[in-house]
Parts: C-alpha cells; sequence; structure tokens
C-alpha cells in the first residue's frame, strides 16, 4: 500500500488550510495518509522534527511519499539525508534554504535565532537527489520564501518546478484550502 506522510511547516498543524482537503482526496484513493503534528510547531528545531519524522515513518521503501510545506519540507530533506533509502518521492510546497531577510527581521529576534540553524546548516542535495522524485512548488507572492530557491531546488534536487499565482506562502492565513497541482504531481509519481 502507498503510503503518505505530510508535515507542516512552523507554526503549522494537521487541519491548517489545505492538508485535510489533501489527505481526503489521497485516501479516497486508497492511499495511506498520515498528517503530522510535528513537536512544538513554534520553536521547531532540526533534531527533533527529524527524529519525530523517522519514529512515525518506520522503515522506508518506494512506496512511501511526502509532503512537506515550508520548514516541514527541510525536515523531510534532513530526514532522508540521514536514512540514505529510496523512496517513492516528494512534493515540496513553499520550500526554502533562504529566506526574505527582511520578512524575518520584522518578525523579531525570536524568529531570526529559530531560523539560523535551517538556514545555515547545509544538506547534502547529491546524496538525496539519488532517492526518488521530487516536485517543489512556489507561489510569486510568497512574502518568506524567495524565488531564488526555485534555482537551489531545481539545480540541486533536479525538482520539478511549479509557480503559482498569489498564493502566498500557501498557509491557512493565506486561505488556500486546496492545491490541485500538489494531488496531481503525487499520484502522477505514485504511478511510475
Amino acid at each position: 500500500m502507498k503510503k503518505v506522510f505530510i508535515v507542516h511547516g512552523w507554526g503549522g498543524y494537521p487541519k491548517e488550510g489545505w492538508f485535510p482537503w489533501l489527505r481526503n482526496n489521497l485516501e479516497k484513493k486508497e492511499y495511506l495518509v498520515f498528517v503530522l503534528k510535528m513537536p512544538n510547531s513554534e520553536h521547531p528545531k532540526i533534531n527533533i522534527w527529524v527524529n519525530h519524522l523517522s519514529k512515525q515513518v518506520g522503515k522506508l521503501d518506494k512506496n512511501i511519499f511526502f509532503v512537506g510545506h515550508s520548514i516541514g519540507c527541510q525536515t523531510i530533506l534532513r530526514y532522508l539525508e540521514k536514512e540514505n533509502k529510496k523512496i517513492g518521492g516528494a512534493v515540496f510546497v513553499a520550500p526554502w534554504m533562504q529566506l526574505d531577510k527582511n520578512t524575518i527581521a520584522e518578525e523579531g529576534k525570536e524568529a531570526i535565532k529559530i531560523a539560523k540553524p535551517w538556514v545555515n546548516k547545509p544538506i547534502d542535495f547529491v546524496k538525496i537527489k539519488k532517492l526518488g522524485k521530487y516536485y517543489s512548488v512556489f507561489s510569486d507572492n510568497d512574502k518568506y520564501v524567495t524565488l531564488n530557491n526555485i534555482k537551489l531546488f531545481e539545480k540541486k534536487l533536479h525538482s520539478n518546478i511549479i509557480v503559482l499565482h498569489k498564493k502566498g506562502h500557501f498557509s491557512g492565513s493565506d486561505k488556500i484550502k486546496k492545491i490541485p497541482v500538489v494531488l496531481k504531481e503525487l499520484i502522477a509519481m505514485s504511478r511510475r
């Protein structure tokens, strides 16, 4: 059976925005779906989030797929880097390695402190890109994720790129309740 693990972003939660919609649509197609509640969502830490994901997933194989949002994408990447086993693939929504510095500065010192390790600790993309197929979905008006991230995910991960118009950060606060392209690409990926 194909399994999908959905990892929310910083400050997110399992019933936020488009996660319930994606879960329902995947379950209708007989996927086993887990929308994870990540620990201490307001203060995400790399090791804690990666370890939590590892415990939830168990043994990796080609029937396992991931969907990440924002910092959840990095969590998946950092998890795969440690596991080094082939997966079915992953769809990343608003993924980043770089953030808009002005926006983060506006959020205050606490946000800078939280973001710093995620921005500064490198990821071994060479290793990860061999483990599966990847799609990355960006918005042309995301106030956190700069479009410079597109080149990075395209070049280092060989990710297919999709840029949507005026979807913000794809958060519940942006009132995004569904992202059809995520469902479409995930299903296509799982049929290969």
